[in-house]
């Protein structure tokens, strides 16, 4: 079943991931077809869950600070930055426009 173009650039705008190959259509469709199982499971009666351990008691450990101040040696590590805020997913290729995306998946 295809993925309507419409859908597809939804996504990548979400996720900020490329589905322009047939790689990346290829492993949304089959995620998606894994997803649609989800639908087979009889759920009828089941109250949603806060947590997967909600009947448990969750402790909470202490936040002691052992490190810090070190945003500059931090930003060292980033490909692009602005300001002192790393740009992420660093090296993100532009999105193809609508009428793009509908010209690539005639061809392949």
């Amino acid at each position: 079943e295809q993925v309507p173009a419409a859908v597809l650039e939804h996504l990548e705008r979400l996720a900020l991931v490329d589905f322009r190959d047939a790689e990346g259509v290829r492993r949304l469709q089959e995620a998606v077809r894994f997803a649609e199982r989800l639908h087979e499971v009889d759920t009828e009666g089941v109250e949603p869950m806060d947590s997967v351990l909600e009947d448990r008691c969750l402790y909470l450990r202490e936040d002691d600070v052992t490190e810090g101040n070190c945003t500059k040696e931090l930003l060292k590590n980033a490909k692009e930055k602005i300001e002192e805020y790393f740009v992420a997913p660093p090296g993100n290729i532009p999105l193809p426009k609508l009428g793009e995306r509908e010209t690539f998946e005639q061809q392949s």
